[in-house]
């Protein structure tokens, strides 16, 4: 058993997965970090660290300091590694999307899996139809081995399932959400379903030069 398990989540997710955990142990402490600088704090050799849905990079040095490995949950399949692969997965047409499990290691989505959930994606879906899919079997995938990771001595075993496919970063999805002016309707759309859904997202078009903001109507 881990003497200290660091969860590395958002404000919102860490009170439900730690309730969880508790089902599992009421003394194991959960340390509950958000940024880099609660890692530098609480990674303290001999702890367990595990991720779910967070955009913090845990540096090489932190990883060593742990001397065990860490353990990061994300949706996304290996099919997918990167930014935002809803996005991309939605603009390929893919037709099986899932979530992965994997090692930590110092570049993103270069570890050891050791899970992945996988789910056949329904007709029509888009960006923010299967961003919400994958979350839900991120969290399924979480349930069946985060207790296992934070309680059990024994490695996980690791997968015959390797990282494959262009491992996308923002400024693919920036590119994606900067349209040409000669772009037709189709792909038009095509971007739109893919990259347009997240109201954060700002799409634009380039004329001459200059770039403008194309404003959605509700």
């Amino acid at each position: 058993m881990a003497s200290v398990l660091i969860l590395l989540t958002g404000h919102r997710e860490a009170p439900y997965l730690i309730d969880y955990l508790r089902g599992y142990s009421d003394t194991l402490p959960i340390l509950h970090v958000t940024d880099r600088e609660d890692l530098e704090r609480e990674c303290l050799p001999g702890r367990v660290l595990i991720a779910f849905c967070t955009a913090v990079i845990v540096p090489r040095h932190l990883l060593d300091r742990l001397g065990r490995p860490a353990f990061n949950f994300h949706p996304g399949p290996p099919t997918y590694p990167g930014r935002s692969p809803e996005s991309f997965a939605v603009y390929d047409g893919a037709t099986r999307f899932g979530a992965t499990s994997h090692v930590m290691a110092p570049r993103v989505d270069e570890g050891p899996i050791v899970g992945v959930e996988w789910f056949d994606v329904p007709p029509g879906t888009g960006q923010m139809g299967l961003a919400d899919l994958a979350f839900q079997a991120t969290l399924r995938l979480f349930a069946r081995q985060a207790p296992i990771m934070a309680l059990s001595s024994r490695p996980m075993k690791v997968l015959d399932v390797r990282w494959s496919g262009r491992k996308t970063r923002r400024s693919d999805y920036d590119r994606m959400t900067d349209l040409p002016a000669d772009i037709d309707a189709v792909e038009f759309e095509r971007r739109l379903k893919a990259f347009g859904e997240d109201p954060e997202t700002r799409i634009t078009v380039t004329l001459h030069g200059r770039r403008f903001l194309l404003e959605q109507e509700a």
